[in-house]
């Protein structure tokens, strides 16, 4: 059992179920805590890393995840959260409003930590563009605006299970379970 720290419910939900089929099981520890203001998602999670191993017994995951918007030099990126709280999915549409250019990727880091060991970091993406509106009522955060390449909808018009084939969180969720497999021989 790993404990997934994590406010977010959402998350929780994507990563359980990415994992839950190849046998890996969490169990989720909804806990805040501070976030380094730094311009990588993985220099967010390792600071946080050094919080959480205080207090959480053997493994844990923690993540960041952001949206890296091309026309807007990578904006909100590691500032996600505090930018979908304050201007939502439709400010960030309207930053980007007369512009050509909405090429986008969505980025997410987690980290398996467990005290006494040094940390493993896991990395997933997935490019896609800014929607002209956001579109759709599933997922969370910036999901009604973000539409994966290959794709015509938004992962906000998304099932859980259609979002979890593709997503950069679903990606990262990949690595981490490949490292699992690979330890447990």
């Amino acid at each position: 059992m790993i404990t997934f720290v994590t406010t977010n419910p959402g998350k929780f939900r994507e990563v359980s179920a990415k994992l839950a089929p190849l046998g890996i099981r969490l169990a989720r520890r909804d806990r805040a805590y501070p976030e380094l203001q730094a311009d990588r998602l993985e220099d967010v999670v390792r600071f946080a890393a050094g919080l959480v191993a205080k207090e959480v017994r053997g493994e844990f995951l923690i993540d960041d995840s952001g949206l890296f918007v091309e026309a807007l030099g990578g904006f909100p990126g590691v500032y996600s959260s505090y930018v979908y709280r304050t201007l939502g999915p439709a400010g960030l549409v309207r930053l980007l409003q007369g512009r050509r250019e909405r090429a986008a990727r969505f980025e997410t880091v987690f980290l398996l930590g467990n005290r006494g060991r040094p940390p493993r970091v896991f990395r997933g993406e997935c490019e896609g563009t800014i929607a002209r509106i956001p579109r759709g009522h599933g997922g969370f955060g910036f999901d009604p605006i973000f539409v994966p390449t290959g794709a015509r909808r938004t992962f906000g018009e998304m099932s859980l299970r259609e979002k979890n084939a593709i997503s950069h969180r679903a990606r990262a969720a990949e690595a981490l379970a490949h490292h699992l497999r690979r330890r447990r021989g």
